[in-house]
């Protein structure tokens, strides 16, 4: 139930103050508690209804995407075609001919055209309305679980019944009818995940967790949640489209609040997925949710030449108005001098005289305007429909817009800018996913500054390549890759290292290898095997088992990290954070999840200050720095009987007492067996047995290929949960660290970071992953005076070149970090953190700079280099559309050197080309760089003035020979905030247009958008704009045609989009092939019409 908000009008502050948060605040509570003064219903069998406080109105779920019912579809659809202000042309001339006086035709022969294209136009928009009719009778009619108040149980309603305040009980793999908030799961720890394809297009699961503190209270309370019990009142904003927010508190009977956010709401749309059952409350209803408030639907454009019709047609009406004006003035006159005289063609009044000339001149320019009418074409507006619609279905049934690989073909959701890809000047396309394939594959890393090239790996990736080459012989035929060394920084090596890249990028897995494996990967994403079957190093993995063996002799030891050396200590540390640096979630097919607590006085993260001062007590402090042998002496010593004790608290641990049976080995507190021949027991499973089979779901491709390249070196994530973590390692086993906090990964940060608790030193390290630009500067600050120092400056040093070698190779390079934090650092942090995670408002704020204050002082560990694979066919596809006469810029958010790489790659630039590259620190340095590249500009062409840039820009025309040869532009992202900027944007798209390709990188989703918009105002050319994910959302929309590829980051760009495609080389032929023929058609259509009507009435 929602109430009105004036319940929140008595809290303490500002009248002004209040009233805005009620404006932009909702309450709902319960609709089986009905409000005071409300009567009960009769009896059990009286119908249902809704008790409500006064004449609020509650949102239902009904959808309803329809615009007309009975009886008002005659006169609304009348009322939108008269926006268009031909037809109302033309019922205007219809209605002239009922006036006797002036007709020229038989009014029932006038009005006919006109009620055609009306009827016509009417019924395409009745069918398409009744088709969205029926779809929504499907949806309104499917069916879920609601809890009733009468029989006090769950029972079958339809979605359309469902209201705000409803407790709707859901099962696993069903739809999510509303948006809900999370109360009750029926996981252990109050988590559930949940597919968005439906939403987003991502298969990837995603966590949602129960609202903090509600789970506790519930388990204290009854074993089962039970909706009639639930008093609480929630607060939460006002429904808005926003997907990737939602704020509130849910405030208890006690006056206790509790935080809520985007974990725990469940959207409509998304699939239950891994959980058994959930039970929630629904927040927003029907229309109001988030993703019906994001569905907008098709778009519909007017094209550049309906623009330009426009324009013709109202050339066409004045000169109508001037020849009719010209007549009426010459049959004024004529009526003048010969009144006397009877005209043959004259028409008397009722009395039988003749007109003055003044009326009849008036009478003669309606006349006049009815004969000459045919000179605005009225069939062509429906021949314009009608060829417009054939076109949209050409496209469809193209057989080479259809890909076999991925199932899809071309999709074309705005009907009426077909024409529009014919003229097309400027292509702004993204980089990653959309002249990649966004397939990460791990290619190769480096630890402790030792570069380890994986050539192996290499080889193994250049077999796809060659498997490419024999089944659709696109690309020439090569052998693998010649093998490289741990190094190669030496400039001369560069052009080689580029020539190998560009091979390197044209390898794409094999179509038929695809097909085979399409069935078992089309739950998983980012799970292929050209991902996960990655081949190691042997060096790296020969000392990844040499810390293994390490470890298993020291596993008596006080301290067993001590026995490795330094390189030893970063290469474990570095595949730890692999595996559980991530918020990867572990499936099996054929096993449930379960979890078995393994450290039952830590078995959730730290929630309060009391939690870490109980935790951090000598005595816990001492149990946790004692050997495990001596652990397992204690337990053996101890009365096994008290730990059983402790273990009955818990049912689940109870059941884990009567499987393991009284011969089981005790569990010491740093989550090892007390049992020297299983020293990671099994009782600390977290996820599946040994020898199942795994399942990635990660939430990225880069999450997922450093998941599968840990695997490959024996470092496997075997499982996961909200509050540990299960990693199973050579000669250790199973080690289960427990997770305290995740710091997820945002575009302002750069990095992620987790907070664990190291089992085999009881220590709290910060495990952090993130870009180089940002990683390298939160790092420790070394002191040349000791020996360690200059080490560690030497390692950074290294590990800086490797990092240049890998972005020069067009590689995707991520830096690997720790700290280890003190209980005094740890205890500081947390309570400011604790504090921003309860904090209702400007949390977001307050999380990032605790975030900030925790990712400082970091150890180098090492850094990984990641190849986004090249799309089959984008080079070919480049070169053609640049030799058709389209300017292609490419808009990415990666750094300057993979961008390069990837632009050698794709044939955007030529190696033997001039690059100019525009790097500012400060606006006077951009402006003095773009005054120094427009002068270098303007010598190499004589014939472009510096006066060019003080008059406007004139409309573009195909690229000169100057542009088709000049050099070629790259700038970054810090630059170009200064080159958009008022007073240096034109000097910027001058340089730009003289440009032969244009390279953005480091580039924001708003300088994305910038940019297209700068170009189509400032040169008023045609623009397109192409991307994969929701960072390209802004620039498709603001582009003149917007096109998305349907790929590995979601469909968000599919849904803001014109036109879908499944892959970039789909681009050529749709522009070159079907835009030509498009607006060849119409163009010439309306040409010809035009040019007919008007020979007519000149005949006339």
């Amino acid at each position: 139930m929602e109430r009105e908000p004036a319940a929140a009008a008595e809290e303490p502050g500002p009248p002004g103050r209040r009233r805005r948060r009620e404006g932009r605040m909702r309450t709902v509570c319960s609709n089986l508690q009905p409000p005071p003064g409300a009567e009960e219903p009769a009896g059990k069998g009286a119908p249902r209804r809704r008790l409500r406080g006064g004449a609020q109105h509650l949102a239902d779920n009904r959808l309803k995407t329809t615009k007309y019912t009975l009886l008002s579809f005659l006169p609304k659809n009348l009322f939108e075609q008269f926006h268009r202000l031909a037809n109302v042309y033309f019922v205007f001339i219809a209605l002239l001919n009922f006036v006797p006086a002036v007709n020229a035709f038989q009014p029932g022969l006038a009005l006919a055209p006109v009620l055609f294209i009306l009827a016509v136009t009417a019924f395409k928009d009745l069918w398409e309305d009744y088709s969205r009719h029926r779809s929504d009778h499907e949806i309104n009619h499917l069916g879920c679980l609601v809890f009733s108040r009468e029989e006090e149980q769950y029972v079958n309603r339809f979605w359309k019944e469902i209201r705000v305040g409803d407790f709707v009980r859901l099962r696993c793999n069903e739809t999510i009818p509303a948006d809900i908030l999370l109360l009750s799961s029926s996981d252990p720890d109050g988590l559930c995940h949940i597919e968005t394809a439906n939403l987003d297009g991502e298969t990837n699961l995603k966590r949602r967790q129960v609202v903090r503190g509600f789970s506790e209270l519930v388990s204290d309370l009854v074993s089962e949640f039970n909706p009639l019990t639930f008093t609480s009142i929630i607060e939460c904003e006002k429904p808005n489209n926003d997907l990737t927010r939602f704020r509130g508190c849910i405030i208890h009977d006690n006056g206790k609040k509790a935080g809520l956010y985007k974990e725990n709401l469940l959207l409509r749309g998304c699939t239950l997925r891994n959980t058994e059952a959930v039970v929630g409350i629904v927040i927003y209803a029907g229309h109001e949710t988030k993703a019906l408030l994001n569905n907008s639907g098709p778009r519909y454009k007017r094209s550049r030449l309906e623009r330009q019709m426009n324009c013709d047609v109202l050339w066409c009406v004045l000169l109508l108005i001037c020849m009719s004006l010209f007549s009426a003035i010459g049959h004024g006159l004529w009526v003048q001098r010969y009144q006397e005289k009877k005209s043959l063609f004259d028409v008397p009044e009722s009395d039988g005289t003749s007109l003055s000339p003044v009326p009849a001149a008036v009478y003669s320019f309606l006349t006049m305007i009815i004969v000459l009418q045919v000179l605005i074409p009225i069939s062509l507006y429906v021949s314009i429909e009608i060829v417009k619609v054939c076109q949209v279905y050409f496209i469809n049934q193209d057989i080479e817009l259809y890909d076999e690989e991925t199932d899809s073909q071309l999709q074309c959701r705005a009907l009426n800018i077909t024409e529009d890809l014919g003229q097309i000047q400027y292509i702004f396309s993204d980089k990653t996913g959309t002249l990649t394939e966004n397939k990460m594959v791990f290619r190769r890393c480096t630890v402790s500054g030792i570069e380890y090239s994986h050539d192996a790996n290499a080889q193994r990736l250049a077999r796809y390549q060659e498997a490419d080459s024999e089944e659709e012989e696109v690309v020439p035929r090569g052998g693998s890759l010649p093998l490289r060394g741990g190094t190669g920084g030496h400039p001369s090596a560069r052009a080689a290292h580029q020539s190998q890249s560009s091979r390197a990028h044209r390898r794409t897995g094999s179509r038929a290898e695809a097909r085979r494996v399409s069935m078992l990967t089309e739950l998983t994403a980012f799970s292929s095997p050209m991902e996960k079957d990655v081949t190691p190093d042997p060096k790296l993995l020969e000392k990844v088992h040499e810390c293994g063996r390490c470890l298993a002799s020291a596993r008596h030891q006080e301290h067993p990290l001590d026995h490795l050396s330094p390189e030893l200590s970063d290469i474990f540390d570095f595949f730890i954070a692999l595996t559980i640096c991530n918020t990867v979630v572990v499936t099996s097919p054929d096993q449930p999840r379960q979890k078995v607590r393994v450290r039952f006085e830590l078995k959730s993260p730290v929630k309060t200050i009391e939690d870490f001062l109980r935790r951090f007590t000598p005595s816990r402090l001492t149990l946790g720095g004692s050997s495990v042998g001596s652990a397992s002496m204690a337990a053996k010593s101890a009365p096994k009987a008290s730990l059983l004790s402790t273990l009955a608290n818990d049912g689940a641990l109870l059941r884990l007492e009567e499987r393991l049976g009284p011969g089981a080995p005790c569990l010491a507190s740093n989550g090892y067996s007390s049992a020297a021949d299983s020293w990671a027991a099994e009782q600390s499973a977290t996820g599946p047995e040994p020898g199942a089979e795994l399942r990635y779901e990660a939430e990225s491709p880069d999450e997922a290929a450093l998941v599968h390249a840990a695997r490959a070196y024996s470092c496997a994530l075997v499982g996961r949960l909200h509050d540990q973590v299960s990693v199973e390692l050579p000669h250790l086993g199973r080690l289960t660290f427990e997770l305290l906090h995740t710091l997820g990964f945002d575009s302002i940060r750069k990095r992620m970071s987790v907070v664990i608790r190291h089992p085999l030193t009881d220590e709290i390290n910060v495990y952090t992953k993130g870009a180089d630009s940002v990683v390298m500067d939160l790092l420790l600050p070394c002191s040349t005076d000791d020996a360690r120092g200059r080490h560690q400056m030497k390692i950074r040093s290294k590990t800086q070149n490797y990092l240049n070698l890998y972005a020069v190779e067009g590689l995707r390079t991520l830096c690997i970090a720790k700290r280890v934090l003190s209980k005094e650092e740890y205890a500081c942090w947390l309570q400011s953190h604790l504090e921003a995670e309860s904090a209702v408002d400007n949390r977001e704020e307050l999380l990032f700079q605790s975030a900030i204050r925790l990712e400082t002082n970091l150890h180098l560990l090492g850094a990984t280099g990641i190849e986004d694979r090249l799309q089959d066919g984008v080079p070919e596809t480049i070169a053609k559309l640049r030799q058709a006469g389209l300017q292609i810029w490419v808009l990415t958010g990666d750094k300057q050197e993979t961008a390069v790489n990837i632009a050698h790659a794709c044939k955007l630039l030529d190696h033997d080309e001039e690059v100019i590259t525009l790097n500012a620190e400060s606006q006077e340095a951009c402006e003095a760089l773009l005054d120094q590249c427009l002068r270098y500009v303007q010598s190499r062409s004589p014939q472009r003035t510096a006066g060019s840039l003080s008059v406007g820009f004139a409309p573009l025309c195909p690229p000169s020979e100057a542009t088709a040869s000049g050099p070629s532009l790259v700038i970054d992202g810090r630059s170009l905030a200064y080159a958009l900027q008022k007073n240096l944007e034109d000097k910027f798209l001058f340089l730009a247009k003289q440009c032969r390709s244009v390279l953005c990188c480091r580039s924001t989703p708003l300088q994305k958008s910038m940019v297209v918009k700068l170009v189509r105002s400032k040169l008023k050319a045609m623009t397109l704009a192409i991307g994969d994910g929701a960072n390209d959302v802004s620039m498709i929309q603001v582009a003149d045609v917007g096109v998305g590829i349907s790929g590995q980051e979601g469909m968000q760009a599919v849904m803001a989009s014109d036109f879908a495609v499944p892959k970039f080389r789909y681009l050529e032929r749709l522009l070159i092939v079907h835009g030509h023929w498009c607006y060849s058609r119409l163009a010439n259509m309306v040409l010809y019409f035009f040019y007919k009507n008007t020979t007519a009435v000149w005949q006339q």
